[in-house]
């Protein structure tokens, strides 16, 4: 079962390194903006780096006219939809944000792309270079259409939450904070690559066009944990809970069974791979705000309520 690949992929361990998404050759543009209402916009951004264009909604302050930072939402495998991000669908994201003084930018259609540049375009896929997209293409075209003042935070979930981190890595001061939510930080090891690469296959990809044959040093160098020095400075909030039900399990709650079973298990793997991470960022005294929580699923309940949680360390980084 799927589920049972994806706890494994949690549980396994891996190793990240450090690199820069290559500069693209052409500049992004607006090719046209949707108004869901006046402070959600649906931005399709003509990219040269995913030779096509992509879908970002964005939700804007109430106050558009003067310079603001920009918080960055990213889903996880299974919820990324094609048309929407789940953010905005499932996550509570337009009414947390209603009364903050940030942009916040949500990509659409990430499912199973791990927000990273794969080497070679996926017969599914695409072309996929999302990396790039999101640190070197994304950043300067919405600030400029948008009044962002260029001090980022990014924040995700699960598939999400390894990306943020790994980004955060690997794009050097670009993001002043980094929010992980029920997230795994490895990719390089044995048992660690071979179920990443299984979970990709299983989703119709070929694991060697994202980051080359089980050989390629790439798998090594996305992994977080190998380097978690490069989150030296950021301020950073991490979440896991240990998969037991919590308070969004009961009577009222769609698929109960697969919410405890399925998502208990995947979550248990989830706070396994955050007390690695935990440890690894008290070897090297980096600080951190942890929320190890005694009970949850890998369910949006969760990572709903941590949008309150977590926005005292972001507001601060971003000085709002």
């Amino acid at each position: 079962m799927r589920w049972l690949a994806l706890l494994a992929l949690l549980i396994s361990g891996t190793v990240f390194a450090p690199h820069v998404a290559a500069q693209p050759t052409e500049t992004a543009t607006i090719d046209h903006v949707v108004a869901v209402t006046s402070r959600w916009l649906q931005v399709y951004v003509r990219s040269p780096a995913m030779a096509g264009i992509v879908h970002i909604d964005l939700l804007l302050p109430a106050d558009t006219t003067s310079p603001h930072p920009t918080v960055y939402l990213l889903e996880g495998i299974d919820s990324a939809r094609p048309d929407q991000n789940d953010w905005t669908a499932q996550g509570g994201a337009v009414d947390f944000f209603a009364d903050k003084d940030v942009n916040v930018v949500l990509p659409v259609g990430g499912a199973g792309s791990f927000y990273t540049d794969w080497q070679r375009p996926d017969p599914l896929r695409g072309r996929q270079q999302w990396e790039t997209l999101l640190t070197r293409e994304l950043p300067p075209l919405l600030d400029t259409r948008f009044h962002g003042n260029g001090v980022d935070a990014i924040v995700g979930i699960s598939m999400g939450a390894q990306a943020a981190m790994m980004l955060a890595e690997r794009s050097g001061d670009l993001y002043r904070a980094v929010s992980a939510l029920s997230g795994c930080f490895d990719s390089g090891d044995t048992l660690g690559k071979a179920e990443l690469r299984y979970i990709i296959a299983t989703d119709g990809s070929d694991p060697d066009n994202m980051w080359g044959p089980a050989t390629d040093p790439d798998w090594l160098a996305h992994d977080v944990l190998a380097h978690a020095s490069q989150l030296t400075g950021k301020s950073l909030y991490i979440y896991a809970a240990t998969g037991f039900p919590g308070v969004h399990e009961n009577s009222a709650t769609p698929n109960l069974p697969d919410a405890v079973l399925e998502g208990g298990a995947i979550e248990f793997g989830a706070r396994l791979c955050t007390e690695a991470l935990q440890r690894r960022l008290g070897e090297l005294g980096i600080p951190a705000t942890y929320d190890l929580a005694p009970a949850g699923t890998h369910s949006w309940p969760y990572w709903r309520d941590q949008l309150s949680a977590e926005w005292p360390v972001l507001a601060a980084a971003l000085g709002r």
